[in-house]
């Protein structure tokens, strides 16, 4: 049997632009041929096939579509460590969203009174419809550009009637989730962060530069837990997997010297 039959006819158009984008014949930026005229160039495939691959190949960051103008290659991010470590402020303290050596800054939008999703609630352990605080942080490039994005969710029962209601305003404004709670004499005792890799929809991919419909990231949710066991703060963090990757550090506990 002939290659062409063992192989699903999409993969192989994958892997003609992929070599062509691999030996240089198409640089970045490059502007890939019609379909039509794609699929004929490459032996006579039709539009559903190549349109196929060039999804495959946008969600793997090697080809970005432009509304309105076409598929073109994508120019290469320069990759970064999002390193998740431990600190006072715990793991999910923002600025360890950061990367070594991130020189950006970052800013954030409260909305309060919104119903929960039953997504959130359910992480929550609240009901669906219970008032939250909603915030969203944007983490800007050198260039102001949003790079990284999270959406966090409190529960007002827990904040409404303080001065800490808003995340990002009062007297502990930028302080963190374990701060603000030890303000309302709660004990943050866990943070659960659950990294999965996602393909970003059009919502998402509007909210990052640079960003493509279809194209890889990581979802992290993170819930922050009181000592009791009850969560306090819930977020979805997305991150490029074409900008970063995710490194945890977890400290272990020394065992003691036999003698």
């Amino acid at each position: 049997m002939s290659e062409r039959g063992e192989t699903a006819p999409y993969l192989q158009v994958v892997a003609a632009i992929r070599s062509r984008i691999a030996d240089g014949t198409w640089p970045p930026g490059h502007k890939l041929p019609s379909r039509s005229a794609l699929g004929a160039e490459l032996g006579g495939f039709g539009d559903n096939v190549v349109r196929r691959a060039q999804e495959a190949l946008i969600a793997e960051g090697l080809l970005e579509g432009r509304a309105g103008s076409g598929t073109y290659v994508r120019s290469p991010h320069e990759r970064r460590t999002l390193l998740r470590t431990s600190g006072p402020e715990g793991i999910s303290d923002l600025a360890g969203l950061a990367p070594a050596g991130f020189s950006g800054t970052w800013e954030a939008e409260s909305e309060a009174k919104l119903g929960a999703p039953p997504e959130i609630a359910e992480r929550l352990s609240i009901a669906a419809g219970d008032l939250c605080v909603r915030t969203r942080y944007e983490y800007l490039d050198a260039r102001h550009r949003p790079v990284l994005v999270s959406t966090s969710w409190e529960p007002m029962e827990l904040t409404g009637a303080s001065v800490v209601v808003l995340p990002e305003g009062g007297p502990l404004a930028g302080r963190g989730v374990t701060a603000r709670m030890a303000h309302l004499g709660i004990t943050v005792g866990l943070v659960v962060e659950v990294p999965r890799p996602v393909q970003l929809d059009r919502a998402q991919a509007q909210l990052l530069a640079g960003a493509t419909v279809g194209s890889l990231a990581t979802l992290i949710a993170r819930t922050h837990y009181d000592t009791a066991g009850r969560p306090v703060e819930t977020a979805d963090i997305i991150v490029p997997a074409d900008r970063f990757d995710l490194a945890y550090t977890v400290p272990a506990a020394p065992e003691p010297h036999n003698r």
